[in-house]
């Protein structure tokens, strides 16, 4: 938190070498959150891209009070959105599953872990955006519900209202599959 104070007070001041540590610090958080909303890698990197890029030429308009990590959520789940209402389809990407099964020791592992991501993948489809939106931001980008509320221009029982049903209906989902 006071590292991101530092660097938003350099930033400000046109550090570079601010911007590029923030670049470092969250670029994957913010991928891993956009991909998750678009579920397309590529898209996600555009999306990532395009906000890095407007972010940079931002500095002069850029309020220090707030937590950065949210702020940059905020930014890049609000161009998800916006990049959802203008392609008008969804689509799930097998690439982020083998991205996030990778890791797996055994390739009977790895074929279970991109099985399981696929299904999970299907079933966030399947939500309603908002519901997909704030479950995504809560558990994935670790957002708090009254942050969510404030992106969404929502009361903080409506977040928690839409949290609630779509991981109920998750497992509905899920439970139909396995």
């Amino acid at each position: 938190m006071i590292e991101d104070r530092l660097l938003i007070y350099k930033f400000k001041r046109g550090s570079s070498s601010a911007l590029q540590r923030i670049y470092e610090k969250y670029h994957a958080y913010l991928l891993t959150l956009a991909t998750a909303l678009l579920n397309d890698v590529n898209s996600a990197e555009d999306v990532v891209h395009d906000f890095f890029v407007s972010f940079a030429q931002s500095a002069d308009s850029l309020k220090q009070g707030g937590s950065l990590k949210w702020y940059l959520a905020t930014c890049v789940a609000n161009r998800a959105r916006d990049r959802m209402r203008a392609a008008k389809r969804q689509a799930v990407s097998i690439d982020y599953a083998q991205s996030m099964c990778s890791d797996a020791n055994a390739p009977e592992s790895s074929a279970i872990c991109n099985e399981e991501l696929q299904l999970l993948n299907g079933a966030l489809e399947k939500l309603p955006y908002e519901q997909k939106e704030v479950v995504i931001l809560h558990a994935r980008g670790q957002m708090k519900f009254r942050a969510i509320a404030k992106l969404q221009n929502v009361s903080i029982k409506t977040v928690q209202s839409r949290y609630r049903y779509g991981l109920d209906k998750l497992r509905v989902i899920l439970d139909g599959q396995v």
